[in-house]
């Protein structure tokens, strides 16, 4: 068979065009159409109000939490992901499936039942609420549970994204730099490392996007204290609640830009194959 019969084969016909469309329509509607309306509805009263909705005290506040929150828990669970990645692709231990379920446990675990667990155990009335009020220790209702509650819905996505890359790796390039006198760390910082490093960009970039926009547990556990403990979507809750919808927009857009941007960066390493199981 020729390579142009090969290629039109391989181009959808009949059924496939029906699903092709699906998929399309599919899309649009739940994507590109929200999408656009959060931008149109931004700049429905010009570029002003939309600058002075981004200027206002309260959204710097937001803005300035969520970017702290998130280069707190971001590095944090690079370090945890690619520490449970080596572990769990180059050890056998007793405990590693139970590792592994726990890895998984915050995409089982609905973001609300965490801040609530949270509050259960750092709230006034919590299990450590009364050690912590006498030292004086905030933890629910202050950045620290912000953070606390984004890092324990955002540590799985590094951690899950090295696994599968540093099992197809396999162990033999490891074993290699042992063998010529390499000790671990060496062969850490000098084979592993570079091997997985466009994995490690990739889940940093997508737990970065998921850090600036979790909304369920940082919500039970913020307080919603004007210009103190909101996040950027919590900011977008209170403007749309309070009937200030271009405000809301304009906030939420800054969001949307986030994602556009992640989404961006994702293509460009899957494009150019930057994902492999050598590192690229």
């Amino acid at each position: 068979m020729s390579q142009m019969s090969l290629a039109r084969s391989d181009r959808p016909q009949g059924a496939g065009l029906w699903l092709l469309g699906l998929a399309v329509l599919f899309l649009v509607v739940l994507v590109v159409v929200p999408l656009v309306a959060v931008l149109g509805m931004a700049f429905a009263k010009g570029f002003g109000p939309f600058l002075h909705a981004i200027q206002d005290s309260d959204t710097l506040s937001a803005i300035r939490l969520t970017l702290i929150t998130t280069a707190i828990a971001v590095p944090l669970n690079a370090v945890f992901g690619v520490t449970a990645a080596w572990a769990i692709t180059k050890f056998d231990f007793y405990g590693k499936s139970i590792l592994v379920s726990l890895i998984d446990l915050p995409f089982t675990v609905s973001p609300v039942v965490a801040g609530l667990l949270f509050v259960l155990l750092f709230g006034s009335r919590g299990l450590f609420g009364e050690f912590l009020g006498a030292h004086d220790v905030r933890i629910v209702y202050a950045t620290p549970g912000v953070i606390i509650a984004t890092i324990f819905v955002t540590f799985p996505f590094i951690a899950r994204e090295l696994i599968p890359l540093m099992q197809a790796q396999g162990n033999e390039e490891e074993l290699a730099a042992i063998t010529l006198g390499a000790n671990g760390w060496q062969t850490f910082l000098r084979v592993t490392l570079p091997n997985i490093k466009w994995g490690l960009v990739y889940g940093v970039v997508v737990c970065s996007a998921r850090a600036m926009g979790e909304f369920g547990a940082v919500s039970v556990v913020s307080g919603h204290v004007r210009g103190m403990t909101n996040t950027l979507p919590l900011h977008v809750e209170i403007l749309y609640n309070d009937y200030h919808q271009v405000e809301a927009f304009s906030v939420a857009s800054l969001l949307t830009l986030i994602s556009v941007v992640a989404l961006i960066v994702k293509k460009l390493i899957e494009k150019k194959g930057l994902l492999s199981p050598h590192g690229g």
